[in-house]
Order: C-alpha cells, then sequence, then structure tokens
C-alpha cells in the first residue's frame, strides 16, 4: 500500500473534529423487529483537518502537505488529540497500561492493541502505528528492555521478543500511537477572503487499513 511514514502537523489536528465510524447493515423484518449485522471487525476514524486551521499559514502548511500526499495517493500518520496513547489522557504511560497477550514459550510476536471497555463489552482495536521511541513493554509485570529483550516495527505495531515469553507471563505494553489515514479528497478550495472571514475550507481525511 502507498503510505508515507510521515505525521501531519500535529499542530493542524490539534483543532480537527472527528471520531470512529461502525457501519451496521439493518433489515427491518415484517413483524417489526430487526436483524442487525455488520462487515467490519474494526471501526474506521473521519475527521476533518480544515478545522484546525488558524492562519493563512497554516493553510500553505495543509496545502503543502497536501501536495506532497499527491492529494489521496499517499497514507499518512494522523495524532488523534482525543486518543493518541495507551493510557487514560489524564495519566502517563506506563508498559503496564494494556494487555497484549500472554505468554506460551513459543510464541514470540504480539501485536500492540488497546482495548474499550463498556460494562463486560470489550473491543480490541489494533495498533498499527505506534509513536516510535514511545513502546515500553513487561512481562509478568517486570519492565523489558528494547534493543535487548524485544524489538518494535513501528510501521505495523508488532513487537518481536528475542526469547519467547514464559507460559502465562502476562505481556503489557504502554505507548503513544498515530492513526494511518489519507485524505478523503483530490481537491481543497480556499478563499483568503472567506478564510478571513472566519469560513475555513472542509478538508476530510479518514483512516486506512493497513
Amino acid at each position: 500500500m502507498s503510505f508515507h511514514e510521515v505525521r501531519f502537523p500535529a499542530s493542524l489536528s490539534f483543532g480537527s473534529l472527528g471520531g470512529p465510524e461502525r457501519r451496521t447493515e439493518i433489515v427491518t423484518l415484517t413483524n417489526g423487529f430487526e436483524e442487525r449485522n455488520t462487515p467490519w471487525a474494526h471501526s474506521r476514524r473521519r475527521y476533518d483537518a480544515g478545522m484546525g486551521l488558524r492562519s493563512l499559514d497554516d493553510v500553505e502548511l495543509l496545502m503543502a502537505f497536501f501536495e506532497a500526499r499527491q492529494g489521496q495517493l499517499f497514507g499518512f500518520r494522523w495524532k488523534d488529540w482525543s486518543d493518541f496513547k495507551s493510557s487514560s489522557p489524564s495519566r502517563d504511560v506506563t508498559p503496564l497500561d494494556q494487555l497484549i497477550g500472554e505468554g506460551d514459550e513459543v510464541r514470540d510476536v504480539f501485536q500492540l492493541t488497546k482495548s474499550y471497555r463498556s460494562g463486560e463489552t470489550v473491543y480490541e482495536r489494533p495498533i498499527r502505528k505506534p509513536v516510535p521511541g514511545s513502546v515500553r513493554i513487561a512481562v509478568g509485570g517486570e519492565p523489558r528492555q528494547i534493543g535487548v529483550d524485544f524489538e518494535v516495527d513501528d510501521t505495523t505495531g508488532l513487537v518481536t521478543f528475542s526469547h519467547p515469553p514464559d507460559p502465562g507471563a502476562e505481556i503489557r505494553a504502554g505507548y503513544e500511537f498515530d492513526v494511518p489515514v489519507r485524505f478523503d479528497t483530490d481537491l481543497i478550495q480556499s478563499s483568503v477572503a472567506s478564510f478571513q472571514a472566519g469560513d475555513v475550507p472542509s478538508v476530510p481525511v479518514v483512516e486506512v487499513r493497513v
């Protein structure tokens, strides 16, 4: 897939509007009951990058980034300021934040994930684009050292251990992460007069599967 490992300017994404999207297929039966199903195992995010523009310099920065990605052609990293780390927003990242697996003395590769819990229901979101240098790992409650005990692929979110963890040992991770996205348009229209009057262009961005 065509993807650039570069982050959209975080100063612009800070003011963006967006969040998760689901797809639900609903069939209403003749008796009035419904059957609901979804073809998506995972949600995807949508954002409007235009909401973060505050000056004409920001517009120029956006245009340069858009041109470098050739519109919708190349994906890129996006910081979702409302959800960008393994811990809760008010806490610092720790290596105990998220359970990503359990040792069995055989498996040595684990995918970073983030759990979203409501009552008894838990959604496990794969994390494919961790922020380089941010990943911290603990096995059985003991922190492990990157480059010695494990390696992280920052382009896939895969954690590879030098030796398979012991059977039953909880493998936990803490990290910051980006969302893999692309522009959802090949056209950006802007007007200096309109912008100065408070009218910002709409610049849709959508998450991509990687």
